[in-house]
């Protein structure tokens, strides 16, 4: 069972991107996470072996949860194996998760012994069974609103939970569970904070220091509206802030189903702020009555509104970013006030067609695009596609490819490719459409 916005239903959502073959699908849950909210108290003991406690290793075959039997179906259905090309039929005995196509196969599977990739599946078997066990989900309880001279700490996932209150992640469970929802909006209070962990490059390029001059200059721009100098209280408002600021989520689906609760995370971060958050994207709402990604019943192509509260709004587009940007109900953009984020966009797969579209527009509005990626890989992937597009002359480097302090420590497991796991939002880089400056005659 899934909890998503008052929706209750089961399954799994995909997202392609792409890798050795053309396309290839992410299991990303319906949904938050798989959760059933019981009066079971998780057990503190621990075991030596990555904290798993009194998690039991269950093959996928075997689990009693349907959703993972399905999987480990889909596997077995449509992956390869990885050293002889064959379909998969093997379980690692190691993980519980089918790898490939006989023992012969997976013992003499060099690479996977080397990396001890069998150590990473067999963690995402333990998280995914951790999400169904019916535990108390204690990381749930999120906190409110700070007091003013409590200041969070933006270092890093251990750091910002501790300084803003949340209950101690005692487990790599309850990190797990907790940051791979809270990755979206955190992610990007990480890169508007005034005490953001991403700095300038320097020469040594120590951690974190990944942004560029033309970065900096960006952030200013938006930072300048969240903390405005020193004015009046009637006068601040008025003078820089004559609209709520915006942030445009490109081709969302996950993000786009989190609740208004865990948004107002990132609202709380910045109180003096209101916030309209645009998801935009065939895939971006949920209905709740179809069980199914769909337009909004809303007239002409309007936006889905949904206000959670006097600074949180959520606004469902669920058409392609190159049609709104051409019907200019969006218009003006405002480098101060606007913002762009492509969570994991995939470029170079089936929907290159339409972020072919939408790239002139991105640009063309000269506000920053903060990209993210599934692991270095995919995200060097992402990157390469912008730098090799013929509209590469046409943008400035924000932020220069890098690991980002809040993506999700939840492993989770490409199906087709059983393998290879990867981490919501483990790597982000930036750019924006290149602004010319006015030359003196």
């Amino acid at each position: 069972m899934v909890l998503v916005k008052g929706a209750v239903f089961t399954g799994r959502i995909t997202k392609s991107v792409p890798l050795s073959l053309s396309v290839r699908h992410f299991s990303l849950l319906k949904g938050a996470l798989s959760l059933l909210a019981l009066n079971k108290t998780e057990s503190d003991s621990t075991s030596a072996n990555g904290g798993a406690g009194e998690h039991q290793l269950i093959p996928w075959d075997e689990s009693p949860y349907e959703d993972l039997r399905t999987r480990a179906a889909f596997i077995r259905t449509k992956a390869r194996c990885p050293t002889t090309g064959k379909s998969v039929n093997y379980v690692c005995p190691i993980s519980g998760i089918p790898t490939h196509h006989d023992e012969a196969a997976w013992a003499g599977d060099v690479h996977y012994h080397d990396t001890k990739t069998y150590d990473l599946l067999k963690k995402v078997n333990l998280y995914e069974h951790d999400l169904r066990s019916g535990r108390k989900f204690d990381e749930f309880v999120f906190p409110g609103q700070q007091e003013k001279d409590c200041i969070p700490n933006m270092s890093n996932w251990d750091a910002f939970f501790y300084t803003r209150d949340f209950s101690p992640m005692n487990t790599e469970f309850n990190l797990a569970a907790a940051s791979k929802v809270l990755t979206y909006p955190v992610t990007v209070a990480s890169v508007f904070h005034r005490f953001s962990p991403y700095q300038q490059q320097t020469k040594k390029h120590a951690a974190g220091e990944a942004l560029t001059l033309e970065g900096l200059k960006s952030l200013a721009a938006l930072r300048y509206t969240l903390y405005p100098p020193y004015s009046k209280q009637d006068e601040s408002s008025s003078i820089f802030k004559d609209r709520p600021m915006r942030i445009f989520i490109v081709g969302s689906k996950m993000e786009s189903m989190l609740p208004g609760y865990v948004w107002k995370q990132f609202g709380y971060l910045f109180p003096e702020t209101k916030f309209e958050f645009h998801f935009i994207g065939p895939e971006c709402y949920f209905d709740p009555k179809t069980r199914s990604f769909g337009s909004t019943d809303q007239p002409h192509g309007r936006a889905l509104v949904e206000r959670f509260d006097e600074q949180i709004t959520l606004h469902y587009h669920t058409q392609y970013f190159h049609e709104l940007y051409e019907m200019g109900d969006l218009f003006p953009f405002d480098p101060y006030l606007d913002a762009f984020f492509l969570f994991h966009p995939g470029f170079a797969t089936a929907d290159e067609i339409h972020w072919n579209e939408s790239l002139k527009g991105l640009l063309d509005s000269k506000c920053p695009i903060y990209i993210t990626g599934y692991h270095e890989k995919d995200a060097t992937r992402e990157f390469d596609w912008l730098k090799k597009h013929p509209l590469s002359e046409e943008m400035d480097i924000l932020m220069n490819l890098t690991e980002n302090f809040f993506g999700s420590t939840k492993l989770d497991l490409v199906d087709i490719n059983p393998t290879e796991t990867f981490q919501a939002n483990h790597n982000i880089f930036a750019v924006r459409g290149k602004r010319y400056h006015a030359i003196k005659k």
